[in-house]
């Protein structure tokens, strides 16, 4: 670690770049200069621990790991290089000398707009591990000059705003004007002299933006490469002289768009076009990439599969196998079942879901319109496979006229894994049965993780200092160490310093919660959690449903032995999922009723603040004392944020769905609160036609709260706004949140018992944190080197 460095050194070194690069004396700075002369002084740190990293995997002609993602959700960087690099303490206090607090700069960070849920936080959680247990890895995405979207709601609605992350410089990467890559659309492939030549319509420029992500004790660190789309051809002045002056500008509005917008629209052609067309932007310019970096270091093309390993994170980035095949055979001169056989022990997937719908297919006329060359590609992998395996004619990737990149992906990966050991399971048996039959040993299991540094020892201090009082910091770095807490398990003292340390979390959040909601919560409630990407199949419409059935019955017996709650719902909806949005919706409209009703006593509250991100996660995760992991069975690959909840002490409520059947089987049954049907229960009452109606007309609370959300309750300026959430309740419930709701209230009613014995609540807390070792992302990263890229 960087404990050499004095306060002295560091003040210095702040004071330098603040007049000599911000250009700014100490009397005129603003807290955004201070952070930024802090932030070039960190990473001075950074860059020699970068560059030797490099220079070894050089020297030792190391194989390298390649990941490719869509999304990189890596959250403020400040904070997190300065723990990482021992630095914290001692920025502080050379800031305090020209009084400056810390904590100030590190909040006027903007999160880098990245990523939007766990796929991006998964991936930058492996970033970071990857440099801490020194595996040479680069993580490729794209620089979204506006994210997802910032969300913020107008009566309850969502509204989608652009995110403005870069309006001010960011000083964490570095600018490589020399790196860039042709990437080309449309146009055709013409045949000459037996060899095929794709000629595109359009191009555009990669141009790339370098960030190290640094590892623990800063001894190693990766890069984060993303790109951005440039204009090959010149602003044509000409046309701007006559007048056209949009026509003068197209060439660059069109590759600004490429990555202006993580996940645009699709739900028209043009969005549709525009999905496709940055993907093919990412994994083009990625591939390329590649293949520069290993013919500098080795002529022979033939060792690529030995010294580099691409990592497809889920189906976004599949048009890898065909783009590395096409550059294979036509700039580097292979046959092509050479290359295709080449590419396919290069190349590796990771599957993130088991709904169909998220497994993107492309038509043959979109494909063939964008992307000429590569349907001719995949039409050859499909029929190399074919002749490979014997397959059946419907195992093909183009079926129906339709591309299906789950299975491009699929068969032109070396391994294939899952990300849970139910959803490997259900990997092999549902959405990739038949190819698992024919390919038996491909589909392995990788459980998710993440890393301590960021979502323990950065996101929780007081948790973090309580546990290195206890059991030492070796943590930090082995976070299977935490196993020695279960020794205070039934120390009395422990476990009160343990919930005055929740308490104070508790009380941070709610003065955030009254200062950014205008909501007042009572600290001493329970502190109820549900954060995630809005989805149906996460099911926040369960949680908000036995929210409103618990508010009408605190209201029908107030004086029963209540346990006050506070109910925290974040997450963002797609832009065209208007179910989700009007999920959203009834949430907000839930919620001003419940906090506006003096008859509870403050019994029950609802917030949701907007635009859930890295930065509110750690704000809201150490405060959080029930986890709401509430998925249908059999739909949630894995997911993260159980895991988060789990390592700062909340308990879940859940299903056996994702990880959570395996955080259940670490913590232990007894300290897991679990409901709901299992994946094969699932799957049975799904038969019956009637399972909705048959449950609705079994629960007086469901028949209660779905007759006040149908009359208008919640919605006085129009009752008839919820109509359809009813109506789909009744008819359309694919989720199975009327089965399941009985069992989830019943199981709610049981936490509050538990939890109004505190020293209970507790020790069930402390063995949840004790045993989430396993967890960790080091441990997966481990188990991809071992297991799928060959890295020892």
């Amino acid at each position: 670690m960087s404990q050499a460095l004095t306060v002295d050194a560091l003040s210095e070194q702040i004071h330098h770049h603040l007049i000599y690069r911000i250009g700014k004396d100490i009397r005129r700075a603003t807290h955004h200069d201070w952070r930024m002369a802090l932030s070039y002084a960190v990473r001075d740190k950074i860059v020699e621990p970068w560059f030797e990293a490099t220079r070894k995997t050089y020297e030792d002609r190391r194989k390298r790991v390649y990941y490719l993602s869509m999304e990189f959700l890596i959250g403020r960087i400040l904070e997190d290089a300065m723990v990482n690099l021992g630095l914290r303490d001692i920025a502080a206090q050379a800031l305090a000398r020209f009084d400056i607090d810390l904590a100030k700069l590190i909040e006027d960070e903007p999160d880098p707009a990245l990523g939007n849920g766990g796929l991006g936080r998964l991936a930058a959680c492996f970033l970071e591990s990857m440099a801490t247990v020194e595996c040479p890895a680069f993580g490729y995405g794209i620089r979204y000059e506006h994210g997802l979207f910032k969300q913020h709601f107008d009566q309850g609605r969502q509204v989608e705003a652009p995110e403005t992350w870069l309006r001010q410089r960011h000083p964490w990467e570095f600018e490589r004007t020399e790196v860039r890559y042709p990437i080309g659309f449309g146009g055709e492939v013409i045949e000459r002299d037996g060899k095929f030549l794709w000629q595109p319509a359009q191009q555009v420029a990669a141009t790339c933006y370098d960030t190290p992500v640094i590892g623990w004790e800063g001894k190693f660190a990766t890069t984060l490469r993303l790109w951005s789309a440039k204009s090959v051809e010149l602003f044509d002045l000409e046309k701007f002289n006559r007048g056209d002056h949009a026509a003068a500008a197209m060439p660059e509005t069109f590759a600004s768009t490429l990555s202006r917008v993580l996940y645009p629209d699709d739900t028209t052609e043009q969005g549709k076009e525009l999905r496709l067309k940055q993907e093919y932007f990412l994994t083009s310019a990625s591939i390329q990439d590649i293949l520069r970096r290993f013919l500098s270091e080795y002529k022979d093309l033939r060792l690529l599969p030995e010294k580099a390993a691409i990592q497809l994170n889920d189906t976004h980035p599949a048009i890898a196998g065909p783009e590395l095949v096409r550059l294979l055979v036509d700039v580097h001169g292979f046959a092509l079942i050479d290359a295709i056989e080449m590419a396919q022990k290069t190349l590796n997937y990771t599957n993130h879901t088991l709904l169909p719908e998220a497994l993107e297919t492309w038509s043959t006329w979109l494909m063939g319109r964008v992307l000429p060359r590569h349907m001719q590609i995949i039409q050859a992998i499909d029929q190399w496979h074919h002749d490979q395996s014997q397959r059946p004619t419907h195992l093909g990737i183009v079926r129906h006229h339709n591309v299906h990149m789950g299975d491009l992906a699929f068969i032109m990966a070396s391994k294939v894994n899952g990300v849970s050991a139910l959803h490997s399971e259900l990997v092999k048996s549902t959405v990739f049965a038949d190819l698992s039959s024919l390919h038996p040993e491909r589909v392995i299991n990788q459980t998710n993780g993440i890393t301590p540094r960021r979502w323990l020892r950065t996101a929780n201090p007081r948790l973090s200092a309580l546990i290195t009082e206890a059991i030492g910091d070796v943590w930090t770095r082995d976070l299977g160490e935490l196993r020695a807490l279960e020794g205070f398990a039934d120390d009395r003292n422990f476990l009160e310093q343990l919930a005055k340390v929740k308490q104070a979390n508790k009380t941070d959040l709610a003065q955030y919660l009254s200062a950014t909601c205008g909501v007042s919560v009572d600290p001493q409630a329970m502190f109820d959690v549900q954060v995630k990407r809005m989805h149906e199949y996460k099911r926040q419409l369960l949680n908000i449903f036995e929210t409103i059935a618990l508010w009408h019955n605190i209201r029908q017996n107030p004086t029963a032995n209540w346990t006050p709650r506070v109910k925290i719902f974040g997450g963002k909806a797609a832009p065209g999922y208007a179910v989700a949005k009007e999920i959203i919706h009834l949430i907000n409209n839930v919620a001003d009723v419940i906090n506006n009703d003096a008859s509870i006593n403050g019994l029950l509250k609802v917030v949701y603040p907007a635009n859930y991100n890295v930065s509110m996660a750690q704000r809201l995760i150490p405060a959080a004392e029930l986890s709401e992991q509430i998925s249908t069975a059999g739909t949630e690959a894995s997911g993260t944020g159980n895991m988060k909840f789990t390592l700062n002490g909340a308990l879940t409520v859940g299903t056996l769905d994702g990880a959570n059947v395996e955080i259940r089987e670490h913590v232990g049954a007894e300290n897991f609160f679990l409901f709901g049907m299992t994946a094969e229960q699932v799957v049975e009452r799904r038969r019956n036609v009637q399972h909705a109606k048959i449950a609705i007309d079994a629960s007086q609370n469901l028949r209660d709260l779905l007759q006040m959300v149908a009359e208008g309750r919640f919605s006085a300026d129009n009752p008839a706004r919820y109509h359809g959430i009813v109506d789909r309740a009744w008819h359309h419930d694919h989720y199975l949140v009327t089965s399941d709701f009985d069992d989830y209230y019943a199981t709610q009613r049981q936490i509050d018992s538990v939890y109004q014995d505190s020293l209970q609540w507790q020790k069930m807390s402390l063995l949840n944190i004790a045993r989430s070792g396993y967890f960790s992302s080091d441990r997966t990263i481990r188990g991809y080197m071992s297991d799928i890229w060959g890295i020892h």
